[in-house]
């Protein structure tokens, strides 16, 4: 379902015939090496009611914002990690960040499956508080809620800086973990006052992952599907399905995108229902450069541009200095008139006859960068060079148009 939501592009038969044989072919190798058992084990004591729809809608909403509030924290920290480009000093900045978050948040250490399997299946205070175990808070059951909240706030920063740090904290877990605690607040927050209704916390907070992971992850049907087979809470289907598009209606007012999509982004690697810049994603710009150019030197006379001119069979010279950077260029349309007087033949040099390039393109620049180029600037051909500013070679209209044509006949094909 996360393949189907997220990352596929045209949903066909060809497309979602291997992806249902690899779903059952997985799923029956599970059973037979791990057998039927759901991952989180959960009871379900008291049914979904009706009259619980409202809660459940804010749920929703509020599973939204938490959402919003970790893709958010989570891009800005990495951000920071980003900018490091020591990895010495990233692994000893994430490893400072998770000392300091576990010693005062011990449920922060790991993947927080210990506490959800509490918060699933705990049905007293003095179940629940046994998260404060080991903490600050040891002995505090009345701020129970506040350590809480503080654990959503701060989860963030503890799995970007595994990630940052060059670990892997992943995006699955910390949803899953985070949802189920929001879950649990939202119930228990509600439950303090007189005026609302009893709201079960075990079944909110399942609800909670469903609703954080839809957030986070842009993909509802993934998260109503997955937790419920996660959990086995099937019962309660109706109010999964609720807090999902709730969640999901919330967080696209702020982020219309997805943080596996604005990651993608970030690379040039992602690939959208917008077939042309899907098309422009999978083709690269080392793979449309054309190299048959032959170079020339500025201080090179007309009679040795001549000479070069008889060896190639393009109509254009790329005009370098000694360390290959790109000066200028020379185009035979611009000569043609005195090429054949040999009288001029050592009156002119190259850096003369050179005209400058309408623009350059760099090696690192994305398909669509260069198009972009090549229509503000209304070239048929364009140099490529290195962050160095060195020559490369030529990017063509025809050749791109080329590959452009076989991409999209084999993408079309897939």
């Amino acid at each position: 379902m996360f393949t189907l939501e997220v990352l596929m592009i045209d949903l066909t038969m060809s497309s979602l015939l291997p992806l249902l044989i690899s779903a059952v072919t997985a799923a029956t190798v599970s059973y037979i090496t791990t057998g039927q058992e759901a991952m989180f084990k959960f009871h379900l004591d008291q049914p979904f009611e009706l009259e619980r729809i409202p809660y459940v809608i804010l749920l929703g909403i509020f599973c939204g914002l938490v959402s919003l509030y970790f893709t958010r924290a989570m891009n800005s920290v990495e951000g920071v990690f980003g900018k490091l480009s020591n990895p010495y000093k990233k692994l000893a900045l994430g490893g400072v960040m998770l000392s300091v978050l576990i010693f005062l948040f011990p449920p922060l250490y790991g993947e927080g499956y210990d506490t959800i399997e509490l918060l699933l299946n705990g049905v007293s205070n003095a179940d629940w508080d046994t998260v404060l175990n080991n903490s600050l808070f040891y002995g505090y059951g009345n701020l129970l809620l506040v350590y809480l909240v503080l654990i959503i706030l701060l989860k963030v920063f503890a799995s970007s800086a595994t990630n940052g740090g060059g670990g892997c904290g992943g995006i699955f877990a910390p949803s899953l973990y985070l949802g189920c605690i929001a879950g649990f607040v939202f119930s228990h927050f509600s439950n303090d006052f007189d005026f609302t209704s009893t709201l079960p916390e075990k079944n909110f907070a399942l609800m909670g992952m469903a609703g954080v992971m839809s957030g986070v992850m842009h993909a509802p049907l993934t998260g109503v599907f997955l937790i419920a087979e996660l959990t086995g809470g099937y019962d309660l289907f109706l109010p999964l399905m609720i807090v999902s598009v709730s969640s999901y209606l919330t967080i696209i007012v702020f982020e219309p995108h997805s943080i596996y999509s604005m990651r993608l982004a970030k690379k040039g690697q992602l690939l959208t229902h917008h077939k042309d810049k899907a098309v422009l994603t999978l083709m690269k710009v080392e793979n449309v450069v054309e190299t048959d150019f032959v170079s020339v030197r500025p201080e090179m006379d007309l009679g040795e541009l001549v000479k070069a001119i008889s060896t190639s069979h393009r109509n254009m010279f790329p005009v370098t200095d000694k360390d290959g950077v790109l000066l200028g260029v020379v185009l035979l349309d611009d000569i043609r008139n005195i090429m054949f007087r040999q009288e001029l033949y050592h009156r002119f040099t190259v850096s003369k006859l050179m005209t400058s390039v309408p623009a350059r393109l760099y090696d690192t620049d994305s398909m669509e960068q260069v198009m972009q180029t090549f229509d503000d600037t209304k070239a048929w051909n364009l140099p490529v060079v290195n962050e160095e500013g060195k020559y490369l070679g030529f990017v063509s209209k025809s050749k791109i148009f080329n590959s452009y044509r076989q991409v999209l006949v084999h993408f079309s094909e897939d």
